[in-house]
């Protein structure tokens, strides 16, 4: 194990002790490949979804990627879960592709962890989020 500049372990989650918020987003970025925007344009054009997560004033603020699903964080799970009785009419099957986006990258991380946990093991998040998209000039509708 290492330690940090300000002592604080790094890779203690391994030995189950506490960790941070930046090394745990390291270690669960390892177990998949994340996308960036272009790609995840093509991907959405070959039939994966985009789900957006950002809250209400973040897309009042920017606007919205033209046919992403938009769903709230915290009603996440329950939108997706091809199983669930509160299933988005996208959610047909645990094979389904799915990309999500937060506004810069981070607390999309968090949901498609949640998500491989239902066994929609073909999520990803999107580096850099709705900003990221934005930033290499790819659709988007309304204020921004």
């Amino acid at each position: 194990m290492t330690t940090h500049e300000d002592g604080r372990a790094h890779g203690a989650a391994h030995q189950g002790g506490p960790v941070g918020i930046d090394d745990y987003l390291d270690r669960v970025r390892q177990g998949y490949e994340r996308i960036g925007p272009r790609r995840a344009s093509e991907e959405a054009a070959g039939g994966a979804l985009l789900v957006d997560i950002r809250y209400a004033a973040l897309r009042e603020r920017d606007g919205l990627i033209p046919g992403a699903l938009v769903v709230e964080r915290n009603e996440l799970e329950w939108r997706l879960d091809p199983w669930g009785s509160h299933r988005a009419e996208q959610a047909v099957s645990h094979d389904l592709r799915i990309v999500v986006v937060c506004n810069e990258g981070y607390a999309s991380t968090l949901a498609a962890v949640s998500l491989h946990r239902l066994g929609l093991s073909r999520a990803t998040d999107l580096i850099g989020g709705f900003q990221a998209w934005r930033s290499a000039g790819l659709p988007v509708v309304g204020p921004g």
